[in-house]
This record gives C-alpha cells, structure tokens and sequence, in this order.
C-alpha cells in the first residue's frame, strides 16, 4: 500500500468527477488484490438491478462495463446479505448465482460504497477466473476505496441537487407565478435571441402587445379570483394559438407580449398582420366562472407590428407594438364602449 500512496494523493487532489477518481483506484485495487478484474457497480434497487459502471481487467476473467444484471442473483446481494465479503469458491458459497457462473467467477471479494447517511450507493469489487487467497491488507484497501467513492457520489449529488435548485431559482425568476408564463425579464431576455434569428434568415420580427380591456372592472365587480381566472385562461388560450416558434409573455398587470419570426424581409406582412392578430384576439375571448354564473369576456386589445430586425430596436418595436394597441383600443372603445 505504501507504493501506492503518491498515486492515491494524486488521484485524491486531481480527480473531477466519479470516473476520474474510480479508475486510477480500481487499477491500484488490482495491484493490491492481484484478482483478474476490479469493479464498480450501481445498485438501483428500486428497478432490482445492478448495474456495471467501471471495471479494470488485467487477467483472463473480464467483467464488462455496461453489465446489468438481476439484483436478486448478484454476489454482491449475498455477500452483504451473509456478512461474507470474501470467499476463494464462489461455487461452494453462492453456486445458486446463474451470474456468477456465466461470467466464471471463482474468486470474490467485495465491499458496499454507502454514502454519509449510510445509504447504499453499490459495491466495489474484486474478482478472479481462479481460487486466489487475499494479500495481506488488501480487504481495508478495499474498504478504504469504497469509503472514499461513496464520499465522492455524495458530493457530486450535492453538486447536482445545487444545480438543480439554482436552475428552479433561475426559472422561478423568469416566470409569472400566477399563468406560468415568461415573465418580463424573461422576455427582455428573449428579444435579443428572436432578433438576431430572425436577422440571420432574412426575415421580419412579428411583435404583439396584449391588454385586457375592462380588467379592472372584473376585478372590482367580481373580485380579484375572477380577474386571476381570467390572466390564467387567457395564458392558457395564448399558447394554444401560438406556433411552436413563437414566445409569449406577461408583462405585468393585465398585459402580455407576443413575439415570432415574420415573412421574409421582401415580402409584405400585411396578410399575416392581420391574421395574427385576428388570431390573439379570438385567443383572449373566454369565460370566467363567477360564483354560479359565468362571465363571458369579449376578448383583449391587440397591436401587432412586423418589423426589419436590423434596422428596429427592440424597445423601439415594443413601442410601436404598444401603439398598434391603443389604436386598436380606441376602435374597440368607439365600437363597444369598452374601456
């Protein structure tokens, strides 16, 4: 073991990730163990398998990586299940295992990876076509591999749970908690990105703006639960009628934004305009459950712009977006009275 300790500090200081730290220790586990092939495994209990992950072979018996085998028939179950991490004659002390006779295991020896909390990760294991004896010191080597692996996965899970929690902090921070939508910030993000596609395809930006007339009269007659169904549905019926391509958001109080790639700059946008936005509006028309009634709601104001990404901002488009909006409003006022 002492021969081996530069390599091991080596391996302790400059290993990244579970392989890294895995491999250089199954080849000193050979050394030390002087059995055919050393082996990490995954137990996935849940699924009752094991699984393969890394191996070292040096001699005739080669266990392959990628092997999954039933857990119920695996060495490693009965070793731990039989407190009997060693034996020189697999067949006389678990002959029962198909595994083990497939592979020609003769020679077994193993140790569980377990993490902190005493879980159980998998095993690390040494194994041999031929009945081999046990150097002296090889079983804490064994074991003392198997502690630091499992000290490993736990860290790389940590990682992966901060991970995963940073990303639900960084979703939670670009969407609207009440329709699931992107947020503002979330679309400011956006614009850049649908800009610049839509300058390298040649096309126009197709830009909508969005507002619930008569939405604070919903609330104020009906309360603020009927005025969140109607955010939530109208969310809902804006993605509906959206392309896979395109990207809606709210922005706030009773307004949304729409945004996607237009026609080809050269080509008039007119029809589409007027699609899209016959579109949105069809869209934005509901109804709203108040207490045993329901609440039909005529539909949103909607503006839509077509605009040369290259030669537009995006907060110029957005403006003119907004624009397109009231224009529409204020028809839809002189039509309707709807304010």
């Amino acid at each position: 073991m002492e021969s081996l300790l530069p390599r091991l500090s080596h391996t302790l200081v400059h290993a990244k990730s579970l392989e890294e730290l895995t491999r250089p220790l199954l080849d000193m586990l050979q050394q030390v163990t002087k059995l055919d092939s050393t082996y990490l495994t995954r137990i996935d209990l849940p699924h009752s398998q094991q699984h393969v992950l890394y191996t070292c072979n040096r001699g005739r018996l080669e266990m392959p990586e990628g092997l999954v085998v039933p857990w119920q028939d695996t060495l490693c179950r009965r070793a731990l299940e039989d407190r009997q991490p060693y034996t020189a004659d697999v067949v006389s002390s678990w002959g029962d295992s198909e595994a083990a006779r497939a592979l020609g295991l003769h020679t077994y020896v193993s140790a569980p990876v377990r993490l902190p909390q005493g879980q159980l990760y998998g095993t690390l294991c040494a194994a041999s076509g031929v009945e081999q004896a046990m150097p002296d010191g090889a079983m804490a080597t064994l074991e003392l591999f198997a502690g630091l692996i499992g000290q490993q996965v736990e860290r790389e899970l940590l990682l992966q749970e901060l991970q995963q929690r940073n990303l639900e902090l960084a979703n939670y921070a670009l969407t609207d908690a009440l329709t699931g939508l992107p947020n503002r910030h979330a679309l400011m993000e956006e614009l850049p990105r649908m800009w610049a596609r839509a300058e390298r395809d040649g096309r126009s930006v197709l830009l909508a703006f969005i507002d619930l007339d008569g939405f604070k009269q919903i609330n104020d007659q009906h309360g603020h639960e009927a005025g969140d169904q109607l955010l939530q549905t109208v969310a809902r019926q804006l993605l509906n009628a959206l392309r896979d391509s395109d990207f809606a958001a709210r922005i706030g109080g009773d307004e949304f934004v729409m945004v996607g790639t237009g026609p080809e700059i050269s080509q008039s946008a007119t029809q589409v305009l007027y699609e899209l936005e016959e579109r949105l509006a069809l869209a934005t028309q509901c109804d709203v459950a108040v207490a045993e009634d329901l609440l039909h709601y005529p539909g949103a104001s909607v503006g839509v712009v077509a605009v040369h990404p290259a030669q537009t901002s995006t907060e110029q488009a957005l403006a003119l977006a907004d624009a397109a909006m009231y224009e529409n409003k204020t028809r839809r006022r002189t039509r309707s009275g709807i304010h």
